[in-house]
């Protein structure tokens, strides 16, 4: 029976492992995103934008893993500080397409040496965080396509 209780040990759950990694994680890098101005969120809706141009915030939502109520606030936030625009558009009203603006842009110099000033901080070598990153990915893909199937 102890065996039983034994996976119920805070040591043994993935969730737990992930979870406490992922606030960690955000601790790295709330320093270097201070520097730049911006929030670790904002800073994941920068990297969308850099690496895509103007993206709806439908697709935006799909590629941070994130809903519109989530999004919506934090962009508003972002126009309201320069970084982007929020525009609806012309072709379907329902549509808001987001867009960097000169000073958005201009950011991504800025936060070019992140990456690397947080691969730093691991003892990781680039292998193994690339396979790190392999596992994880394959492992966000099954859970997400569980949970689509489960609603």
């Amino acid at each position: 029976m102890t065996d039983l209780f034994s996976r119920l040990k805070l040591e043994n759950q993935l969730c737990f492992s992930i979870y406490a990694t992922s606030r960690e994680i955000t601790k790295v890098y709330k320093p270097l995103l201070d520097k730049i101005g911006v929030t670790y969120p904002q800073y994941l809706a920068l990297l969308v934008l850099w690496e895509h141009g103007r993206v709806s915030v439908k697709k935006m939502g799909e590629l941070l893993y994130l809903d519109s109520g989530t999004l919506t606030p934090m962009l508003k936030r972002m126009q309201e500080q320069g970084l982007v625009i929020r525009e609806r558009s012309q072709e379907d009203e329902r549509v808001v397409l987001v867009s960097l603006t000169e000073k958005g842009a201009s950011l991504r110099d800025k936060a070019c040496q992140i990456p690397d000033e947080v691969f730093n901080m691991t003892d990781y070598s680039p292998e193994e965080l690339a396979n790190l990153k392999q596992m994880l990915h394959q492992l966000l893909n099954a859970i997400h396509s569980h949970n689509g199937k489960s609603q």
